[in-house]
């Protein structure tokens, strides 16, 4: 994902069952008071949502792309990394539904994102 190369992040693991990924804090992704952007910590997710879409496609489709996206912020990072977590709810024919919980290098949760992603087909 050319994005989430950009942003920054780096995938630690891939399965049907769990995409994860991680973001270190930077000083280029944070808004005033150095918190860590919220539209960086939703870019995470977003990528690690998609993939764990992409993984679980039904047989016949060639992607998807998120439709609907809702972010509860929790906490904001002032330093260290947030690692993000996604794993599927729903698996269907035209829509898959993705729950992600960004944590901090502490374990705090810092954001929990629902998303549906649309299943493309050719």
């Amino acid at each position: 994902m050319p994005f989430a190369q950009r942003l920054g992040a780096e995938f630690t693991r891939y399965s049907k069952e769990e995409v994860g990924a991680r973001l270190e804090w930077a000083p280029g992704l944070c808004t005033s008071g150095d918190i860590l952007h919220g539209g960086a910590v939703m870019s995470l997710a977003d990528s690690t949502g998609a993939v764990c879409a992409f993984l679980n496609l039904p047989e016949g489709a060639s992607g998807t792309t998120t439709v609907e996206s809702k972010t509860n912020f929790l906490h904001g990072v002032r330093k260290g990394f947030v690692e993000a977590v996604s794993r599927p709810l729903h698996i269907g024919r035209t829509v898959i539904v993705v729950e992600t919980d960004v944590r901090d290098e502490g374990d705090r949760l810092v954001a929990r994102v629902v998303q549906t992603q649309l299943v493309l087909r050719s």
